[in-house]
């Protein structure tokens, strides 16, 4: 409570511009609804899911810093701190400042009114044991009795004052100066000092194997018994494990010229000069390569859905069909089946996964739209889509649905970071040098498995063109600040326009430089087979090509035309003569339904087929010169004798030619609308909110509504009768979630009124704790339907066991 204070008396004290940067830098804190006071923002602040969430943010400055103050006994004075980082003797004074600044500004590390330092509880909480050391010695004398501090004091030469508490205080004035420990652990056996000071640059010790519930055991530490006699060591109130160390008594023997680790400056990496044109001619090339790959992957996945894996997931198999069928390799089908999926064109429908209908949508817009949109997703994705293989080296399948890794996110960002902050007009000399910045910029991300650090995510970016010649490109810059307005201006300066039309050549293949329209594609896909799909992409045309679009009811007429609409040049010859001669003998034997009947106007065709030998399973009999039946289905029949180099057409029932035109597959919609909450209460409906999404405050504005808040303003209390509600959600909720304080009612209230997902802290029958992420909420106390995240189900969840909530908003 101490620390909530505190910190609600800084942020108090802040001026508008700088609470806006603590609320732009902890956006989770102010998400809807916004705080409405300084205590509530306080209470936010400090949850540990918040803290978490803020963490893999910082630079490895950042989290030196905050382990070196966690090692201290808060509030801690900025003298201590900067004395056991070494910052004065290393000239990093001014270095450490901004950090703390840095700190300040996300609320983590704050002063308070006597001019100390006071940091969040979870963030204290984040290391076991700080830099190596164990708790400081007035926590670990917590369970110590009177008699106990008595007898250390003796030992120390050090008269025993007479209550417990001045026993207490006169043991830890003792120990706070190093010297004087130095000077007893001088006079201890050579066994105990050998001890200490192998003990002193180890964390807390782990309990003794063979150490039994009410048996204390041997001393597995020989020599302990003369420090535990003075306080240099200390033993378990239940003497359960080996005794352990005060931080106090470790820091004393590391002697005063250790140092924390602290690194305020980037590691420095090889660069070269390299200029703008050279960056954008680099970074256009490959985002043109990658934008003419993915149009191609999900037009492959548009012609046939791939399957999903019983498991879960895409497997190798699909994806070299598909990498086939796109002529792509297996890290683009990765990336863009991720990316696709991210933003909503490609979802699970049943065993397999297809195009949504916004992919139709997209299918027509120009490549830079396109790319604009798979790369916004690709800034955002909670995993790193071409990693193929995980430490076991097996295969990883794509689209598993795994749990979002905020490692890999922060890897992504952290190489936006470490790029942008490169010397204007240099670019590192080879690419896998980022890897070393990257883990200084956010050392809690996720590396590579395997060879050198963040390869895989410094590769997703070369191949995207947000990394070009070593430096960040235009279109980099832009999706690192998340501009994106400014990327689609740069999308459409790097990537040139879809191509509308192809050179045909003699040699019956039809070229595209760039990346074809949708109408371009569709058409030479229907009657020419695709080869290759790059920058350059190349159809060939065969007997079997043209006659596919035959099939699909094309005259040749039509195919010629449609072809010469889109030719730079007249088409040649030999094209023309395929096209004719495919059609000549296209149709001369025509099916009909009657499992069925072949006919035609040439009896000799007939009785040909009629003593193939390759075509006697299909148990055809000659009834008339011109007409033979089958006894098996028609189109089992057709198959057959397409495969013997007959070209026959189907009939319908009235005659005509058939077409066989088959629809695309679409799945439904990624995400399903949010259904209307609604809170029934014995049997009674009572009215909510429909669900609607709600706009958070810009920084400055809510800063500027807080501060106008007094600090005094006394907190709402919602459990006492005649407490005041916002809305009749609250008033439930707050009903039957008894564990959650007044600022998590309002959040879960919120965000079942509007339909929003929301984090919640839920603890199960078995007692164990977990964290979920909720959607589709709907309110039946005194329980919570929802759908799960964690398990990809409907759940329904306890009002009672909830005891947290906080936004689902994340980076």
């Amino acid at each position: 409570m101490k620390f909530r204070s505190t910190l609600v008396t800084w942020l108090g004290g802040l001026d508008g511009r700088r609470l806006a940067r603590v609320l732009e830098a902890r956006r989770d804190a102010a998400s809807p609804p916004e705080p409405r006071s300084m205590g509530e923002l306080a209470d936010r602040l400090q949850r540990p899911g918040s803290v978490a969430l803020a963490l893999p943010r910082l630079a490895l400055p950042h989290l030196q810093v905050a382990e070196a103050l966690a090692a201290l006994r808060m509030p801690a004075s900025r003298d201590d701190l900067a004395e056991l980082l070494g910052a004065a003797e290393d000239g990093t004074t001014r270095d450490l400042e901004a950090v703390l600044e840095a700190l300040a500004d996300h609320a983590l590390v704050w002063p308070d009114g006597a001019g100390k330092l006071r940091m969040a509880g979870p963030l204290r909480q984040a290391w076991d044991s700080p830099l190596g050391l164990d708790a400081q010695l007035e926590e670990l004398l917590a369970g110590t009795t009177s008699d106990e501090l008595r007898g250390m004091l003796a030992a120390l030469g050090v008269k025993p004052p007479g209550s417990k508490a001045q026993r207490l205080a006169a043991l830890v004035e003792h120990h706070s100066d190093p010297e004087r420990i130095l000077s007893v652990i001088a006079k201890a056996p050579a066994a105990t000092r050998k001890l200490l000071e192998g003990r002193a640059g180890a964390g807390p010790a782990r309990p003794a194997r063979f150490a039994m519930l009410g048996s204390p055991g041997p001393d597995p530490e020989h020599g302990s018994r003369w420090a535990m006699d003075r306080g240099l060591l200390i033993r378990e109130r239940h003497r359960y494990g080996p005794a352990r160390m005060p931080a106090e008594v470790a820091l004393a023997l590391r002697g005063p010229g250790w140092h924390a680790p602290f690194q305020p400056v980037p590691p420095p990496v090889g660069l070269a000069p390299v200029t703008p044109r050279d960056v954008d001619r680099e970074a256009s090339a490959a985002a043109a390569a990658f934008a003419a790959g993915a149009a191609s992957v999900l037009s492959a996945c548009s012609k046939t859905a791939p399957a999903r894996l019983k498991s879960g997931g895409i497997g190798a198999r699909e994806l070299a069909r598909i990498g086939k069928a796109a002529q792509a390799d297996d890290a683009v089908v990765r990336l863009t089946l991720e990316t696709a999926h991210a933003a909503g064109l490609l979802a699970r429908d049943g065993d397999h996964v297809a195009p949504t209908e916004a992919y139709d949508a997209w299918a027509e817009q120009e490549p830079p739209e396109q790319f604009a949109v798979l790369l916004q997703a690709w800034r955002t994705l909670p995993l790193t889509p071409t990693q193929a293989r995980d430490k076991d080296n097996k295969a990883l399948p794509a689209l598993a649905g795994a749990p979002p890794c905020s490692g890999c996110l922060q890897a992504r960002h952290g190489l936006l970071d470490a790029a942008a902050r490169l010397p204007a007009g240099q670019g590192v000399r080879v690419a896998s040098d980022l890897g070393p910045l990257i883990a200084w910029y956010r050392p809690l991300a996720d590396s590579s498995p395997d060879g050198p650090p963040f390869a895989t995510v410094i590769r997703e970016a070369a191949l995207l063109g947000v990394l070009a010649r070593g430096a960040l490109s235009a279109i980099g810059i832009h999706l690192r600040t998340g501009d994106a307005e400014g990327l689609g201006v740069e999308c459409r300066r790097l990537l040139p326009p879809a191509t509308s039309t192809a050179r045909i050549g003699a040699d019956l293949t039809a070229v595209i430089t760039g990346t074809p329209s949708a109408r371009l594609a569709f058409l030479l896909d229907s009657v020419a087979d695709r080869e290759t799909s790059s920058t350059a992409s190349v159809w060939r045309f065969s007997v079997g090509s043209v006659r596919r679009a035959l099939d699909a009811g094309r005259t040749p007429e039509d195919i010629a035309a449609d072809l010469a609409a889109v030719a730079a040049v007249p088409l040649p010859q030999p094209l023309s003569y395929l096209i004719a001669d495919t059609a000549r003998g296209h149709g001369r034997v025509r099916l009909a339904p009657a499992s069925c009947v072949l006919h035609g106007d040439e009896p000799a065709l007939l009785a040909e087929i009629a003593a193939h030998r390759k075509l006697a399973k299909l148990g055809l009999r000659q009834l008339a010169p011109t007409v033979l039946i089958s006894r098996s289905p028609l189109d089992t029949t057709l198959d057959a004798l397409r495969a013997e180099g007959y070209a026959p057409v189907a009939e319908t029932t009235e005659g005509t030619v058939r077409i066989a035109k088959a629809r695309p597959r679409r799945a439904a919609a990624a995400v399903p609308a949010p259904r209307s909450s609604r809170a029934r209460d014995g049997g009674r409906s009572t009215a909510t909110s429909t669900a609607k999404g709600s706009t958070a405050l810009d920084p400055i504005t809510l800063a500027t509504r807080l501060l106008a808040t007094p600090v005094t303003a006394p907190e709402p209390a919602p459990f006492d009768e005649g407490a005041p509600f916002a809305t009749g959600t609250e008033e439930i909720v707050a009903g039957w979630a008894k564990h959650l304080p007044y600022s998590d009612v309002r959040q879960l209230a919120h965000a079942i009124d509007t339909g929003q997902a929301i984090t919640v802290e839920y603890v199960a029958t078995s007692g164990n704790r977990t964290v979920r992420t909720l959607s589709r909420l709907d309110l039946d106390p005194p329980y919570l339907e929802a759908w799960c995240h964690l398990r990809d189900a409907e759940r329904v969840f306890s009002l009672s066991r909830i005891h947290g909530v906080m936004s689902a908003a994340s980076e």
